[in-house]
């Protein structure tokens, strides 16, 4: 029997926040839904937390967690260990393995990676990447590899299937190819989510009022564009948490979010100083599939 929490998930993680920073919603925030977050029992959270903790992971992911801040965020998307995830562009697997762990026994990860086929050279590197990462492991023999292309016509995976859509830091990316193809992505997530069902998102986050070809050019969204986006493709707003809020990123960096860690990519200049404001301040955010 379960024994449920008393409370809403976004508590967790809470105390690592600046008080500041905590629960402060971008000037244009679209109101809430009516719909409550999900409540994870103790067994629920526990799972999360072995997850985190598995000894399949490895040192240089582990060693991010106190900027990525896996086990709150997990609870706060109220992922549980029965359900359907589907993980979009998991790169080279930092949250998958920790997902592919807690969804191995009676849940489903659906990876929804980069084209095999894509004109990236990148894309194709990193997707065969993690397939190499997917064969390395029996944890990972469940996950079921999918695409996340730009083709409309082309699903995840069955519509109407998923608990759970995760993003973590990917908007940006598509953004950067066009609205129109930004727009197809959360129309596919939509899609093959369950009628109830939600999308977990982070991304690095812009101050509003920010123009598109900025956030382009930073790497840094707008919390309002991501809303409105989520919005426009049939999703409701749930709730927002301050998890990933790192109140020391201004986000004024010649190189934009990429200035600071983990690419640090203008090598050794000011080094000391993006290691000490550490990883972006990211929004973290709820949406649902309404019923």
């Amino acid at each position: 029997m379960r024994h449920f929490l008393i409370g809403a998930v976004c508590v967790f993680g809470m105390s690592a926040v600046s008080p500041v920073m905590a629960q402060t919603p971008p000037t244009s925030a679209a109101p809430l839904s009516t719909i409550q977050p999900p409540v994870l029992s103790f067994e629920d959270t526990a799972a999360i937390r072995d997850a985190v903790g598995s000894t399949t992971r490895s040192i240089s992911n582990i060693m991010r967690d106190a900027h990525r801040n896996p086990q709150p965020t997990l609870e706060f998307f109220g992922i549980r260990d029965d359900h359907t995830v589907v993980e979009i562009w998991p790169g080279g697997g930092w949250y998958t393995e920790i997902l592919a762990p807690l969804l191995h026994e009676e849940g489903k990860l659906i990876a929804a990676h980069f084209p095999e086929d894509s004109d990236v050279e990148f894309f194709k590197e990193s997707r065969a990447d993690y397939e190499r990462l997917l064969s390395r492991r029996d944890v990972y023999e469940n996950v079921d590899l999918a695409t996340l292309d730009y083709d409309p016509n082309n699903p995840i995976a069955e519509s109407g299937t998923a608990d759970r859509v995760v993003t973590f830091r990917n908007v940006h990316n598509w953004l950067a190819v066009g609205m129109d193809e930004t727009r197809t992505v959360f129309a596919k997530m939509f899609d093959v989510l369950k009628p109830g069902g939600m999308m977990g998102l982070v991304e690095h986050r812009a101050r509003p009022g920010v123009e598109l070809q900025e956030m382009i050019d930073t790497g840094y969204v707008s919390e309002e564009l991501v809303t409105e986006l989520a919005l426009e493709a049939g999703f409701e707003l749930v709730s927002r948490s301050a998890i990933n809020q790192n109140p020391q990123d201004m986000g004024d960096h010649p190189d934009g979010v990429w200035s600071l860690p983990p690419t640090l990519r203008g090598g050794n200049e000011n080094r000391i100083q993006y290691m000490g404001i550490g990883e972006s301040d990211r929004m973290t955010l709820l949406f649902v599939k309404p019923e």
